[in-house]
Formats: structure tokens, sequence, C-alpha cells
């Protein structure tokens, strides 16, 4: 494969990322934050499956401060795997976090700026350099906090929260997401903290794998050399969660780029690790298939063959060999076939069905529904797989309709942005629907905002 990024080290806890350390796996707890005893025993299935790293929404500083009480109860119990804190909105819960977290994810489009209103504000010159001071002002303090805990950061830009003031610099472009996270880290640098790891994520593949290319060119070339978590958000559960996110992740790896993954998948957190295990297993072999791939196109058409124990390995790695391929437009059909004598030639009828879905994944050609789903997390405030499963049985034979599900509103509306319908948590049993950007309704009881997407949906296709 390619040689992996060169990328400097960052302590979390007792482990190291970054570096000439292997790429790590980690999850992201779903359940509320204050529940001590579910925190303990869902951070427990995580790192009994493997996960190196736990995550946890803190949306104010009363979650922030149970973290203390979780770490304690896993620490006593053996469990010594680092656990991290996710801010968004309060900067001030990001300086209670980091007193008992060994590691703390800020998010650039919320931590100082207000949230997205997707409306078009002007900044002079001027304007825009007193923002960027504002931000330094809550950045640097929450730095020494860390310095003096011993506490790393995670930069973590979504392009679903990128900030209007960003937006109306940059626009909804690679280039906006890339200074969002740069601003910060040359604050970063500039106060010789360096325990950083850097994350862009973004539910639609080819801008998540454009902009995380264009990040690392950037760090480059401002001689910056941190290490990068990889994952695509809201990339929806069962077999399309799997493939969108070998897709965009596979693509990366194969380059040599990625320190440590998530697979976000609207299931038990648990059932991430194993799928984000296969990918990294598979870095080598996938990259050689990916040169195979490529040598193979003809008439716009990519032929892959290849074999694998089991449907998901197979589906997995076919997405992972020919994602950066498909992203980057050599080619726009796919042909996978199977070597001779796989013990999955049983299974031969439906190469055609995983091409499809890969096609689809790299956002080349649509032949189903497309379901932008969150994995959901503490600020979840409904049941989001039993949601999405309601959904997608009434919507499921709606070829090229994106619907956006989602737990909050931390990404939902910036997220669904190239969606038609959004589905959004907007407090404890009540939803509010969206067509794109714009809301239409707020506030649904939950019991009947299924209903009420669908005869959204059936009225305008009317």
């Amino acid at each position: 494969m390619s040689i992996r990024r060169i990328s400097s080290e960052t302590r979390v806890g007792g482990i190291g990322i970054g570096g000439a350390n292997p790429i790590r796996i980690q999850s992201m707890a779903t359940v509320d934050t204050n529940d001590t005893e579910g925190c303990v025993a869902q951070a427990k299935r995580i790192i009994d499956a493997g996960g190196e790293l736990v995550r946890f929404t803190t949306q104010g500083t009363r979650e922030a401060e149970n973290m203390k009480n979780i770490s304690a109860r896993l620490k006593a119990d053996g469990y010594e795997t680092p656990l991290v804190a996710d801010v968004h909105f309060t900067a001030h819960t990001a300086d209670v976090a980091a007193l008992y977290c060994e590691k703390v994810r800020i998010n650039p489009g919320n931590y100082v700026d207000p949230g997205r209103t997707f409306k078009h504000l002007e900044y002079t010159d001027e304007e825009y350099a007193a923002e960027l001071q504002k931000i330094g002002h809550q950045l640097v303090p929450f730095l020494n906090i860390c310095k003096e805990h011993h506490t790393a950061v995670r930069i973590g830009v979504n392009h679903g929260s990128l900030s209007d003031r960003i937006m109306s610099r940059y626009g909804d472009t690679p280039e906006g997401i890339v200074e969002s996270c740069m601003e910060f880290l040359r604050i970063c640098r500039r106060e010789n903290f360096n325990d950083v790891v850097i994350s862009i994520k973004a539910s639609n593949t080819v801008v998540m794998v454009t902009t995380v290319r264009l990040l690392v060119k950037t760090m480059d070339q401002e001689d910056m050399h941190y290490p990068l978590h990889l994952g695509v958000t809201e990339a929806g559960e069962g077999e399309d969660g799997r493939i969108k996110s070998a897709v965009g992740i596979g693509a990366l790896l194969t380059e040599g780029i990625g320190d440590t993954i998530r697979v976000s998948l609207s299931e038990e957190p648990e059932c991430e690790i194993p799928v984000a295990r296969k990918l990294v297993d598979m870095i080598e072999e996938c990259a050689a298939l990916r040169a195979q791939a490529e040598a193979s196109i003809q008439d716009d058409t990519i032929t892959l063959t290849l074999d694998a124990p089991d449907w998901e390995t197979l589906q997995l790695k076919a997405a992972m060999s020919v994602g950066a391929l498909l992203i980057d437009h050599k080619a726009h059909q796919l042909v996978i076939r199977l070597n001779s004598g796989s013990k999955l030639s049983t299974l031969s009828s439906q190469l055609s069905t995983l091409s499809d879905a890969i096609l689809q994944a790299a956002r080349i050609k649509f032949t189903k529904t497309e379901y932008i789903s969150c994995p959901g997390c503490g600020r979840t405030l409904y049941n989001l797989q039993e949601t999405i499963a309601k959904i997608k049985a009434a919507t499921k034979d709606l070829v090229g309709l994106k619907i956006g599900i989602m737990g909050c509103i931390v990404n939902g509306p910036g997220e669904m942005a190239d969606a038609d319908y959004g589905y959004v948590g907007a407090g404890r049993g009540k939803i509010s629907l969206y067509k794109a950007k714009e809301c239409v309704e707020k506030n649904i009881p939950e019991e009947e905002a299924v209903e009420k997407l669908l005869e959204l949906i059936r009225n305008d296709r009317k």
C-alpha cells in the first residue's frame, strides 16, 4: 500500500494516536450521559468488542460532571480505556469536561460561533478578524486547562454544522470546511498545544474524501502533522451504512491517510467495532485491489474480481477497493466478479445489486432511496432504530429520494442540506420536519411524526 502518512503522536490517556501507533478504533455511546449505569454498561460492551476510545455526548456541565462518575466506575472495574467528551454549543462545558476525560471534542462550527441559521451574513475584514479574536479568547483558557490535566483535544469539523461566518466567506465548500479547522489549529500551534487530533466528517462521501485530502495538503503547507480521525457521519444502518463507510473511510485508508476511525452506524455502538476492524485489517489487500481495479478500467467500467470468507467482508472489501476510483470519477460503472471456486458463488446473483449500492454510496448513480441517518447519542430523544425501520418500510421504493433521519439539531439540518426531506429530533418526544433546509413543521408529537412525514412526501409527489 501507499506509505502511511507520517503524523505526530497525540497522547490520549494511556494510548497514542498517530506516529508509529496502530490505527485506533472507536465508537460513541447512545445513552443519556446522566445515566451512569447505562453509560458504564454500554462502554464496557464497546470496549469488550475492541473499541479503544469511547465518546459520550456532554450537552452541558451536568453531563460533563457525570463523566467523573462514569470514569471512576469503569476504572474500578478494570477498564482503563480513554473516554472522550463530545461538546457542542456551550464552550464552558468543554472546560469542565477537560477535568474528567482523557480527550474533549469541540466543533469549530458552534464552539464560539452561534448555531447555523443558513442566513447569508456579510462580514467586513475587520468584523471577521474580530470574530477570530473571540475564538482565541475562549479557546486559549480551555487549552490551558487541557495542558494542566493532560487532556487531549479533538477538533472535529462537521460539514453539517459550519458556522454562518465561515459560510459567508467560503460558501459550502471543502475550502470552507478546511479553514474552519485551520483557524483552531493555528491557535493550538501558537499556544504550543500539540495533543490534538483532527476530524472532518460529512455524510456525503465525495465531500468527506475531497475535504480530508485538502486538509492534509493544507496542513503540510503550514508544516502541521496532526493525526487524523476518519468517519462518514450519518452513514445509516445495515448494508448501506457499511458500504457507505467503506467507500469513504476506505478511500483514504488505501491512500495512507488516517490514524483512528469510527464507522457511524444507526445500530448499537458495539456493532460498529467489528466493521471498523475489518476495514483496518484489509488496508493492504484493498490498496492492491484498488491498483488492479484501476488497471482494469475499460469503456468507463471498473471490473473487480475478488473473494472473501463471508458476504459482509465481501461488501466492505469491494467498496473499499474502488471507493477512491469512483469518487475521482475514474469510471462510472462497476462490475464485480468472484474468484473461481468461491464459496460465495451461491450469492453471485447479488453482485449486481452490490455494484449499484457502491455506485450510490460514491454518488455516481442512484437506484434506490437514500437514507442519511445518524447513529444516535445521548442527545437523541426518540427511538432512532425503530423510527428508521418505519420510514424505510414506507419509502423504500421511492428511487432517488433522499431522506434524513436525525437524532437532534447539532448536525441535522446541515447534513440534510442535499436531502429532499428531514426528520429531526426537536426535544423529548417532539419532532420537526424539513424540506431541504427549511423547517416546515415544528414540535410534532413523536407518535404522529412518521405519518406526517409520509403525508408530506405523498402530497409533494402528487
